[in-house]
C-alpha cells in the first residue's frame, strides 16, 4: 500500500522523536537504527518542531524536552505501525 508524502513525513518526525527517546539520539544512532540517508536524518531533526515537538540538542545529542501536540502514549502503542508505515526495521 502507498502512504501520501505528508503521511510518511508526519510519521517519519513522530518515529525519529521516539527513536530519541528511547537513547537512539544522534544523527549517526539514527541512521544506523533506520538506514535513511544522513540529509534525511537531519531534515527530519530540523522539522520536528514544526509539530511543535522541543527538542534538545548537546553536541549533536538530542533529548525530547517536550512531545508537544503529539501523544506519547499513541506513539507508544502504534511503534510497530509507524515501522511498517515507513519501511523502518
Amino acid at each position: 500500500m502507498s502512504h501520501s508524502k505528508t503521511k510518511t513525513s508526519f510519521y517519519r518526525r513522530i518515529y525519529v522523536t521516539w527513536l530519541i527517546s528511547q537513547g537512539i539520539n544522534s544523527v549517526p544512532k539514527i541512521i544506523a537504527a533506520t538506514g535513511m540517508p544522513r540529509r534525511t536524518a537531519q531534515d527530519t531533526l530540523e522539522a520536528i518542531h514544526e509539530l511543535d515537538i522541543e527538542l534538545g540538542n548537546t553536541n549533536g545529542t538530542f533529548s525530547v524536552v517536550h512531545w508537544g501536540a503529539v501523544n506519547q502514549g499513541w506513539v507508544e502503542a502504534n511503534i510497530a505501525h509507524l515501522k511498517r508505515v515507513l519501511e523502518y526495521p
